[in-house]
């Protein structure tokens, strides 16, 4: 949150003290979802875990949540909470669209048996599913494509694009957003519980209500699934 020391990561005194800036800041006695932000590499893991624990039994959250990390990072901390009776994770927010699709190896079935909720980050690929990114023009006409130096990192090859025009395809054959299919794509996804998603106008809400009762045939999935390829991890950073 800033540059100083203790102003990031997992630590005992991070956590505690960000719960207490949150609740001041949004003018109420509790959050619902607490949720850590990426795995911390410097904190010991049983000390993130008290602290969390800590917070749900002092009624400042009624949950816990992580973010994306790898999948035995994540049973490590589960196997952890379980040890010490802690307060177990109840959500994952991971990385997860048609576009990077690595989630499905390990993360989304430990998600299944453990039984997490899933909640995928960027579902829209940071716009890149919203069927205004060509291949002779990688950006479109909004600010956040002209600025959005991490989602270029993110997404951009050849064989995305051949499933961003995949949905745009479908989407045009069903007479509807391209958004729709993208989101009613990872709503059918087993154990996605529901895709965070980033509105800016009051008509991709709009969009994001009519996918969660759109439902795509096998044969729509199997067409937008085909060209993907495997990725290296991205979105732990």
């Amino acid at each position: 949150m800033t540059e100083g020391p203790n102003a990031q990561g997992l630590s005992r005194k991070h956590l505690l003290e960000a719960i207490d800036a949150s609740l001041q800041r949004l003018g109420t006695d509790y959050v619902d979802l607490y949720q850590i932000h990426r795995f911390d590499y410097e904190t010991p893991i049983a000390e993130t875990l008290e602290a969390l624990h800590d917070i749900v039994r002092a009624g400042k959250a009624r949950y816990i949540g992580a973010s994306s990390m790898f999948a035995w990072q994540f049973m490590k901390m589960l196997a952890t909470s379980d040890a010490h009776g802690w307060t177990r994770f109840a959500s994952m927010q991971n990385h997860y669209n048609l576009v990077y699709r690595e989630e499905e190896r390990e993360m989304l079935p430990l998600c299944r048996e453990e039984g997490i909720g899933v909640i995928p980050w960027s579902p829209l690929a940071r716009g890149f599913l919203s069927g205004n990114r060509t291949r002779g023009d990688r950006q479109a006409d909004t600010v956040r494509s002209k600025t959005d130096e991490y989602a270029r990192e993110l997404y951009c090859s050849d064989t995305d694009f051949t499933i961003a025009e995949r949905v745009v395809s479908l989407a045009e054959r069903r007479g509807v957003k391209p958004t729709q299919v993208a989101l009613a794509w990872l709503l059918a996804k087993p154990g996605v519980t529901s895709p965070i998603v980033g509105a800016s106008k009051l008509a991709h809400l709009d969009d994001a209500v009519a996918a969660a009762g759109m439902r795509l045939t096998s044969d729509e999935q199997a067409l937008l699934e085909e060209p993907y390829r495997p990725l290296a991890v991205l979105g732990h950073s």
